[in-house]
């Protein structure tokens, strides 16, 4: 009680000045709870007051983010400030993939509507008021992901060469045009050697054989495409329609065993 009548009546902006001094943007209620012994109500009723004032958001239960005045007209950060601290909350494994990396990596013509995290199943539920959007794997390449320097320290990311195979795991989110024009630019960023061992642990097999035709026949990255008809050369393979939405008629690729059952329409 005595620490409860010493703390000033604007002790959470002190100690919100304390959190940005770290570098950081999130906390936690639980971390306030730790650091003033004061009960929830009387917590989040001063949260409530800095939320009115547009000085903090909630992202989810327990978990909020400070809004510096560079960002109150928006009244929300960009995710690449907290999602590593929200991840960490949430004490999931996770990595920004499929058109977020992308972006990271230079193939920004195809603008995410949303910002994607992958992570371990089970997924968080998605957070629709913020467009940040979960999918869960239940294998994690830890040679595909890579760590981008961020304002607010590193946040987890897929490499282009995972990223690009990944795309045909979400093919019917997608669809192959766009996937095509995402590649015509992410294969700038992509290597033979890491593509190669990648591959090599990658499941899906038909990802490879769709990523290899694309990138040698569209893309005319032949380096790239060796790499992948090295590890195709290790499994067996099946012939498998470009198009998963499409029937299965149309000529076959020899090399690749791709059904080509449309015609590659892309926006570059």
């Amino acid at each position: 009680m005595d620490r409860i009548r010493q703390l000033p009546h604007n002790y959470l902006d002190k100690y919100l000045t304390e959190v940005r001094a770290q570098g950081r943007y999130a906390f936690t209620l639980e971390e306030l709870k730790s650091e003033f012994a004061l009960s929830y109500p009387a917590l989040k009723q001063n949260l409530y007051r800095l939320k009115l004032k547009k000085e903090v958001a909630q992202i989810r239960q327990g978990f909020y983010v400070i809004i510096p005045p560079e960002y109150s007209k928006q009244g929300m950060l960009p995710p690449y400030l907290f999602i590593d601290d929200l991840m960490k909350s949430l004490d999931k494994p996770y990595y920004v993939g499929l058109l977020s990396a992308a972006a990271l990596h230079g193939a920004a013509h195809q603008q995410p509507m949303g910002y994607t995290v992958i992570t371990q199943s089970p997924a968080p539920r998605s957070i629709d008021k913020l467009k940040i959007v979960f999918f869960s794997r239940q294998d994690f390449l830890q040679d595909g992901i890579v760590q981008k320097k961020t304002p607010a320290g590193y946040i987890n990311v897929s490499s282009p060469e995972l990223t690009a195979l990944e795309f045909f795991d979400y093919i019917h989110r997608f669809g192959i045009n766009r996937i095509t024009t995402v590649l015509q630019e992410l294969a700038e960023a992509m290597k033979p050697a890491p593509l190669l061992k990648i591959a090599r642990k990658y499941s899906n097999t038909a990802a490879i054989q769709r990523l290899g035709y694309i990138l040698e026949r569209e893309v005319s990255a032949e380096k790239l495409s060796a790499s992948l008809w090295k590890v195709l050369n290790e499994r067996t393979c099946f012939p498998v329609p470009l198009s998963p939405q499409k029937g299965k008629r149309g000529e076959t690729d020899s090399k690749w065993k791709i059904i080509k059952n449309m015609e590659i329409e892309s926006d570059l």
